[in-house]
Parts: structure tokens; C-alpha cells; sequence
């Protein structure tokens, strides 16, 4: 038993906890969870938990159901909801998962971006992200969703149904060790935004998760619900997860060059030229739902073509001005993310197509100055811009024809994600909508 293991275990007999949250997503990123009594917690670290994964949308053949959970011990937190009813202390830990030979499972998602994670500490990077995450607060009183408040960008929100929820969801994040920088109110009624600090992308992307969790949870207690769809209202703008992503050399930033005009090193150049290259073949994973597509298609300061720009948030990357002598906060923001993302598969895209573009010195162009988003599909075109995918369909299709993203994700995640979304967009497109009866029925 290692000393992180001996931690966990010494602090939960400290602190009395009562159960222990062993945490996992499925493919979709969905939270799964197995509640364990701290007596089997030592077993556990030794042994891990078994588990049905052929019960786990994607995980197994129902021949080789047997899985493992290996509790993480360095994701250990307690849970902050009970800490004022000792009889239901809880903690929580993410686990990895593994067959019963001990060797990895293919088809989890932490697993995806811990091989990314392991193939850029062999090439000398460290992998950093800080997403900003947008989201919708919602008031279901009336028995339809509607905004929770009638605030706009910065506004100190008028009407909040839950005006105390931001604090409360950021003190709810720091209990759990999830730092913040952070907290605004969105452009939407009802939409919010809270930006975490950066950290190694594999604990980022398990921060997410737990973002997610907690946020919904204290909306629940608020009395109001909270979503993370991507466009969920179709006259306001979609709940985008804009994320900052840096490679550091040890101490050093990669991506900052003090003698560059934007200070911005070949390294970080051709990590953008990477996800530039890549941009339409990553799209299903970092947009992955039929609804995302609204928002790149109708959202506001959302990417609509494969472009860089400095300062430009209608960009798909954009480079930030902030203290460009600064070299630890020399990073480049991926716009096209949303918050219904699977974080692990995500930025497992993301850090592959950007450093594949450093392994194989990936040129980047020039800048895009315009408003993007503002351009005609023709006038895009005419300046030589190649639009995003505009659907789940379209981008599925460049999916299923990337071995690039074969080789990301694994053979088993690779398929039974093309499966399960090509299912959804076929449900989706088979539905008689209400504008289509209101527009058709008298032909």
C-alpha cells in the first residue's frame, strides 16, 4: 500500500466517514457511481471493486462482463453536502477501471486521456487546461423551464430566483479542492459562468465531472435546476466550455516566446495548427450531441469555421493578450467545446491533434481578423476559411473516416461512440416536429 492509499485511510477513520462515492463516467460522460462502506476500502486499493460492465452503456460484451474499479487515492475529497449530519459523512474518489488481468480497459474515458497524458510526459510535456464553463440556472416553477433571472453579461441579476447560488456553488468548489478564478453572469437570462484554475488536464478533466455534480446539486438545494445543454433556448446563446490549454517543460511554458509579436513560441504555433488540421475530424467528440450543433450554428461568439485569430473570439482558437510578458500564462483558447462534453475524451482530442502538430511541425497561417461568425458561408469560403462541421451527421461522418481519431480513442470507445451517436442522430432526424405540421399539413 502506497502513501497516498495510507492518507485515504487515515482521514477517513479521522473524519468519520461513513460511505465512500467511487466515481467513473461512461462514454458519453455521464457520472456513474458505487456507494462502499469504508471497511472495504483497504480491499478495494489492493484488489479493486468489481462490477458488471456489461450493464455500462459501451463498456463490455456481456462474455467479459467482469470489471474493476481502482479507486484513485489521489482524487480523494469529502463530499460537502453532509459535513453537518455526521451520520452521512461522505467522501468520494474517481476511479480507473481495469479488466480482471490487471491491464487497463480500453473503453474508459479516463483511460483515453491518460495514454494522451503519458504519450506528452514522453515527448516532455506536461498537459494544462482552464476551461470556462457556461451554464443555464432555471426556474421550472411554472412547470416549464424558463431563466431563473432576467440578468445580462456582468449584471448583478435582477429578479434571481437563487441569488446566492454562484457563491454557494463556489464555496461548494473550493470544499471539494476545485480552486476557482472566477464567476459571472453570462450574456442569457438565466446563464452563468464560473471559470476554474488551471491544472494538469487529467485532474481538470475530473474536475469537470465534479463541477457538473456539485452545480446541479446546489441548484437543487436553491430550489432551481441547472443544465448543461448546449442551446438550450433557441433566441439566447449556447452554454459554451471555452478552454485554455498550455504544455509546460517543467517549470517552463512551451508555448511562450518573449521575443514573438504575441509572445507565442513555434511550440504553441504548431499546437494550433494542429487542432486546425484536425478540427473537423475531432468535432463529434468535442461537440458530441445533436443540440450542439445549434449552438455553433446560431450562437453567439460561437466558431463556425477552422480559424486562429489574436484576441478574435469568433475564432475557433484564439490566441489571449493578457500579460504577454508573462510567460506562465502564455495559452491558447479552444473555442469550440461545449459543457455537454465528455472532458476525458475531449481534451484527449483536443492534446492529441495539437501535439500531433508539434510532432510533425504542422505550419500555421495567418490569423483570421474579421467577425467570422458575421461572414456568409460564400464570403468564408471566398477567404478561404473551411467551416466546422454544421451537424451531428456531418460531423460523424468525418469521424467514422479519421484514423487519427481511431488511434485516439481505441478501437472499442472508437466504435461504440459512432454506434451510440449515430443512433441518436437517427432518433433525432425520424421525429415529425411541430414546425414541420404547422408549415406542411395543408400540402
Amino acid at each position: 500500500m502506497n502513501s497516498q492509499q495510507e492518507f485515504v485511510l487515515s482521514a477517513v477513520e479521522e473524519r468519520d466517514i461513513r460511505f465512500i462515492r467511487l466515481w467513473f463516467t461512461d462514454i458519453a460522460g455521464s457520472l456513474k457511481t458505487v456507494m462502499m462502506s469504508p471497511i472495504e476500502l483497504e480491499a478495494a486499493f489492493e484488489e479493486g471493486v468489481g462490477f458488471d460492465g456489461s450493464s455500462i452503456e459501451g463498456f463490455t460484451r456481456i462474455s467479459e462482463s467482469d470489471t474493476l474499479l481502482l479507486p484513485d487515492p489521489s482524487t480523494f475529497q469529502v463530499m460537502p453536502f453532509d459535513l453537518d449530519d455526521p451520520d452521512l459523512q461522505t467522501a468520494r474518489m474517481f476511479c480507473d477501471i481495469s479488466m480482471p488481468d490487471g491491464n487497463p480497459a480500453y473503453v474508459d474515458p479516463r483511460q483515453v486521456l491518460r495514454r494522451q497524458v503519458t504519450q506528452a510526459a514522453e515527448e516532455g510535456f506536461t498537459c494544462m487546461a482552464s476551461p470556462e464553463i457556461e451554464f443555464y440556472v432555471l426556474d421550472e416553477s411554472s412547470g416549464i423551464p424558463l431563466p431563473a433571472d432576467t440578468g445580462g453579461y456582468f449584471d448583478q441579476a435582477n429578479q434571481n430566483v437563487a441569488p446566492k447560488f454562484r457563491r454557494q456553488a463556489m464555496l461548494a468548489l473550493e470544499a471539494m479542492g476545485i480552486a476557482t478564478e472566477f464567476s459571472h453572469h453570462e450574456t442569457a437570462p438565466g446563464q452563468q459562468e464560473i471559470d476554474l484554475r488551471h491544472a494538469d488536464v487529467l485532474t481538470m478533466a475530473d474536475n469537470v465531472v465534479t463541477f457538473r455534480y456539485l452545480i446541479k446539486n446546489v441548484a437543487h438545494q436553491s430550489g432551481v435546476r441547472a443544465t448543461f445543454m448546449p442551446k438550450p433556448f433557441e433566441k439566447f446563446a449556447g452554454s459554451a466550455m471555452h478552454t485554455h490549454v498550455s504544455l509546460f517543460e517543467g517549470d517552463t511554458n512551451a508555448f511562450h516566446d518573449p521575443d514573438d509579436e504575441i509572445s507565442l513560441s513555434t511550440t504553441g504555433r504548431q499546437f494550433i495548427a494542429g487542432i486546425l488540421e484536425h478540427a473537423h475530424e475531432i468535432s463529434a467528440v468535442t461537440n458530441q450531441w445533436v443540440n450542439s450543433y445549434k449552438r455553433l450554428q446560431f450562437g453567439s461568439e460561437a466558431p463556425t469555421a477552422v480559424t486562429w485569430g489574436i484576441s478574435n473570439r469568433s475564432a475557433l482558437v484564439r490566441v489571449p493578450t493578457y500579460r504577454l510578458h508573462k510567460p506562465e500564462s502564455r495559452r491558447v483558447e479552444v473555442r469550440s467545446l461545449d459543457s455537454g462534453a465528455n472532458p476525458y475524451l475531449a481534451y484527449a482530442a483536443v492534446f492529441a491533434a495539437g501535439l500531433k502538430g508539434i510532432r510533425e511541425g504542422y505550419e500555421l497561417g495567418d490569423p483570421a481578423e474579421d467577425d467570422v461568425f458575421a461572414l456568409t458561408r460564400r464570403e468564408r469560403r471566398a477567404m478561404g476559411y473551411r467551416d466546422l462541421p454544421s451537424s451531428l451527421d456531418e460531423a460523424l461522418r468525418h469521424l467514422e473516416k479519421s484514423e487519427f481519431m481511431a488511434e485516439v480513442l481505441g478501437e472499442q470507445v472508437f466504435e461504440f461512440f459512432l454506434r451510440s451517436k449515430w443512433d441518436e442522430w437517427h432518433e433525432y432526424t425520424s421525429q415529425v416536429t411541430e414546425w414541420e405540421i404547422a408549415t406542411n399539413l395543408d400540402l
